[in-house]
């Protein structure tokens, strides 16, 4: 089922249609080639599955996926990021390119990466499709302060 995000409409709404989603997943693939040649591709589930798969594609690289997933903890009054299940263990010695939707203050990215190096990669890059905060992963498509609506949540967070 589709996560729920709480839209702030004070920081602006973009919407990304699959087309746009489509030119960006190329672009930032684009980006990856130019300045790091990853020998497979992790895609955070569940939502950077769909973007790592496609720019795995792209580069031609074997494509895996990490479980990050977000939880309320009553006790903090937050959600933090827990790794669930087992880092692929493909990642043993090789240049591995982490992939999310997107990110804000980097705490799932910083949480798989840490995963994805006690596991044993010898080199792990970050990128997204959309930064919208402070954090700066390696290779980024396009930097907004918009809160981005993903083709696949579009009809749970605009659509009611």
């Amino acid at each position: 089922m589709p996560r729920r995000q709480v839209i702030d409409r004070s920081r602006g709404v973009l919407e990304v249609d699959w087309p746009l989603f489509g030119e960006m997943s190329r672009a930032l693939a684009l980006k990856v080639a130019r300045g790091y040649n990853p020998e497979l591709v992790v895609g955070i589930a569940t939502a950077g599955v769909v973007p790592g798969a496609v720019i795995a594609a792209i580069l031609d690289k074997p494509f895996h996926s990490i479980i990050v997933s977000r939880r309320y903890q009553a006790e903090a009054i937050r959600e933090t990021p827990s790794v669930f299940g087992s880092v692929p263990t493909d990642v043993r010695d090789r240049r591995v390119l982490l992939v999310d939707e997107t990110c804000d203050t980097g705490s799932t990215l910083r949480l798989a990466v840490a995963a994805i190096v006690n596991a044993g990669a010898s080199d792990v890059r970050t990128a997204v499709g959309f930064r919208t905060g402070s954090y700066q992963p390696d290779f980024a498509g396009l930097e907004t302060e918009s809160t981005i609506v993903l083709p696949w949540d579009h009809e749970v967070n605009l659509g009611g």
